[in-house]
């Protein structure tokens, strides 16, 4: 039976379905993506794949620094890619929804009897399944050229932590730029947004050797800190609470912050 909603003047039905299987049929359709389009997927599992061998060999001298953390390059450079792949894995989602916004697909969307969330998280549980296929493929190369974990398997928590809440923030992120912009302009900003924010960071040194404006910047900026969580299976440092809830706290804060920034960008949307 249809009814009339008296805020939005659409249809609704009585039956609407559920949260939890409308979010899991977006994620399946998204996930889809994979398979029909995978030219959109392939380069956020390459990219990083190339940026960690390229790093480590470039920079291999960088352990000869007094006090670096270990003993092997590729152990400091495989889990920022990994963060960067996770990043453009919940980009990829925002890419997603400006194709379906740009094709009208997206309205047809907004107006099926469903939770209005589940446009978000729908598309968080595909960004997070995208986010698991990079680290672990990302994971398994960087172990063939030598990546060692110096806590045993434990150490992989944090990384896919960090890489799982990487993957969170840029879904927000994308998704509440793309609400707003509503075509491609909102693509630059993404992927722009997303270099500066995990560059400006120990993403290259450690902090104990940065001078100038930039230690300045990476003092203030959350991203550091989930960085560090990310590199902390591979570094010689314990892995303490002292270590970890920066990192944790970065990540649910930010994570927060940018669904809402998405959650407002959907509610101006249904205005227009």
């Amino acid at each position: 039976m249809s009814t009339i909603d008296q805020r939005t003047d659409r249809p609704t039905n009585e039956l609407r379905t559920g949260l939890a299987p409308a979010s899991v049929g977006l994620a399946r359709r998204s996930l889809g993506n994979i398979v029909r389009l995978p030219s959109a997927f392939i380069p956020s599992v390459m990219m990083p794949i190339v940026q960690a061998i390229a790093f480590s060999g470039t920079f291999f001298a960088i352990i000869q620094i007094p006090g670096f953390p270990t003993d092997r390059s590729i152990n400091w450079f495989m889990p920022l890619a990994v963060l960067m792949g996770c990043g453009f894995a919940g980009i990829g989602v925002g890419f997603s929804t400006i194709r379906d916004l740009e094709g009208g697909f997206y309205d047809r969307l907004r107006l099926t009897p469903t939770p209005r969330l589940a446009l978000i998280t729908g598309l968080l549980l595909a960004a997070l399944a995208r986010a698991v296929i990079v680290i672990t493929v990302v994971l398994i190369v960087g172990t063939l050229f030598g990546a060692r974990l110096t806590h045993g398997p434990l150490g992989l928590v944090p990384l896919y932590a960090a890489g799982l809440g990487i993957a969170a923030i840029g879904t927000g992120w994308s998704l509440g730029l793309a609400y707003r912009f509503r075509d491609m302009r909102a693509a630059a900003i993404m992927q722009l947004t997303l270099f500066l924010g995990l560059f400006l960071t120990e993403a290259q040194t450690p902090s104990f050797v940065i001078q100038g404006w930039l230690d300045s910047v990476v003092r203030v900026n959350p991203l550091n800190n989930i960085i560090r969580l990310a590199r902390l299976g591979f570094l010689d440092p314990d892995m303490t609470w002292d270590h970890t809830w920066g990192g944790l706290v970065a990540v649910v804060g930010l994570a927060t912050a940018t669904l809402w920034f998405a959650r407002r960008g959907l509610d101006r949307l249904d205005q227009v």
